[in-house]
């Protein structure tokens, strides 16, 4: 009985000596582990700084184990308003044939390319196997082709086909230098307006529809783009029948603010690089279902001179609940004294023109009415968000449910 008590102790203090050992293996890791994650917060601090100074409303979004961005219900999206004119400059997947033309031979007149059953709107990818990205690719071809007698194997792009050819350049009588009887372009330019732009991913979207091609009034697949700052000069008013026009100049690819990865029926997207500036709006504003879109009174934001951004009021004629993409999902009509008096109403270069209506970004203006340039279509904000991968498509949506 007397040994019971010593028995214990011993069991007592033997069983604080292993539960001190069996703590010990779980906890320092366990505090290694937490500097480690410190560590690593310091330097996620630290890159969030720097994308707020681009994006000042930017959170931290949470990352899926692919590092891809989480998918977002379109409730739960904030976007800044857009309304500042863009220069877009964009490069082709290849050259595209915008004409053809007739080379000056020694057996006549004959264009080259289209005796090869190349057609106004094919994209040239590929001569003699080689990739062909720009139009000065494919000079060293023609040139080597045409003294050495040979025909070059051609690869065009056609919509959804890829098509092979022959192609023999024939040598101008005239110039004297190996021609192809093709005229063709590796870049395209012009003006537009922004429509919105992410703060948390910094992704944005611009002009709500597609960049075709002014020759061959085909869409123009891009391989690589820029959006650039731009200043409108002067307006050309719009009259019936005549639609109008904003004049600006625009800074050289070099000093872009963003990317050009998409352009879609849409509009083009891509990611900011720089940050963009807004007298007006500079807080994020929730975007609207195409069911919450009312008729009546609402505002577009848009530069008619310089590079200020101004509110101008509209009015929403219709307004059609979509449960598909659809280019034109409203009917707008400016109703603003000023923006009629300096503009007629809506004019090239106010595609993507954001409207805002109860607080909420609903869509952007796309199109004009040729014979009444007072009135046009938007389209709907759901849609970019989509192409700009910020929303899940709705088919994307079906297959998670």
């Amino acid at each position: 009985m007397q040994n019971r008590p010593k028995n214990f102790i011993k069991r007592f203090v033997l069983f604080l000596v292993t539960s001190f050992i069996l703590s010990s293996m779980f906890i320092f890791p366990e505090m290694t582990i937490a500097d480690h994650i410190d560590s690593e917060l310091v330097q996620s601090t630290s890159a969030t700084k720097e994308i707020q100074k681009i994006f000042p409303y930017a959170v931290p979004a949470p990352k899926k184990n692919n590092e891809e961005e989480p998918i977002r219900n379109l409730q739960d999206v904030k976007v800044i308003p857009g309304g500042q004119s863009i220069g877009v400059q964009l490069e082709t997947k290849g050259v595209l044939v915008v004409g053809h033309h007739l080379v000056n031979g020694n057996k006549g007149d004959i264009s080259p390319g289209e005796k090869a059953k190349i057609n106004v709107g094919d994209v040239i990818v590929k001569i003699n196997g080689e990739q062909i990205k720009e139009m000065n690719d494919i000079k060293s071809y023609v040139e080597e082709a045409g003294k050495s007698k040979k025909m070059m194997d051609v690869t065009v792009k056609r919509g959804k086909d890829t098509i092979d050819t022959k192609l023999e350049p024939v040598l101008d009588e005239k110039e004297k230098q190996y021609k192809i009887g093709l005229y063709i372009r590796d870049s395209a330019a012009g003006i537009g307006t922004m429509t919105f732009y992410d703060p948390v991913s910094g992704k944005y979207g611009a002009l709500g529809h597609v960049i075709s091609d002014m020759d061959t009034k085909k869409p123009i697949e891009i391989e690589d783009g820029s959006i650039v700052h731009s200043s409108v000069t002067s307006i050309e008013k719009g009259d019936n029948g005549i639609p109008g026009e904003k004049q600006a100049r625009f800074e050289e690819a070099d000093h872009r603010i963003g990317s050009i990865k998409r352009n879609t029926d849409y509009g083009i997207f891509g990611v900011l690089e720089k940050e963009i500036d807004h007298e007006k709006y500079n807080k994020p504003f929730p975007v609207a279902l195409s069911h919450e879109v009312e008729e009546g009174p609402a505002k577009i934001l848009t530069v008619i001179n310089g590079e200020k951004i101004e509110e101008f009021d509209i009015e929403i004629v219709s307004s059609v609940p979509q449960n598909n993409p659809s280019t034109k999902g409203m009917v707008i009509q400016i109703t603003d004294p000023k923006l009629l008096k300096e503009t007629g109403g809506i004019v090239q270069g106010m595609s993507g023109s954001p409207i805002i209506q109860n607080g909420k970004v609903i869509g952007a203006v796309t199109h004009v009415f040729v014979n009444d340039p007072t009135s046009g279509y938007g389209v709907h904000i759901e849609w970019m968000l989509q192409d700009a991968d910020i929303i899940p498509h709705r088919d994307e949506k079906q297959k998670v449910a």
